[in-house]
């Protein structure tokens, strides 16, 4: 049986031009280039639609990971971006941070012990 492997995320939304320009400056900022923001291999695929309303009314129904090898970098890089910060906590698995994209989407970051 194969097991599939992710290579893209779309994300809908009616803004996708403020969108776009969050996820870059979040966690691509040297990322140039149109299309779907190459984040690690990962691809994210930005997309206007109508079928979606503006703010994310069950953010935590999906949460998108990013596992992280220097978290204290990446918050960094996130607070000079601007990000709405939800949580940032240690567990006993690792330090996770939790923050909000502009339609109220959780996005997550994680430094596994």
């Amino acid at each position: 049986m194969t097991t599939l492997k992710p290579t893209s995320m779309l994300l809908g939304t009616t803004r996708p031009a403020e969108m776009r320009d969050f996820y870059i400056k979040a966690l691509a900022p040297e990322f140039t280039g149109d299309g779907a923001i190459d984040l690690g291999g990962f691809l994210l695929v930005i997309d206007g639609r109508d079928d979606v309303e503006e703010k994310n009314a069950e953010p935590g129904r999906h949460i998108v990971n990013f596992d992280v090898e220097d978290f204290d970098a990446m918050e960094a890089q996130l607070n000079a971006a601007g990000v709405q910060w939800i949580s940032i906590a240690d567990r006993e698995k690792g330090k996770f941070g939790t923050f909000a994209d502009p339609d109220g989407n959780y996005v997550q970051i994680i430094k596994w012990k």
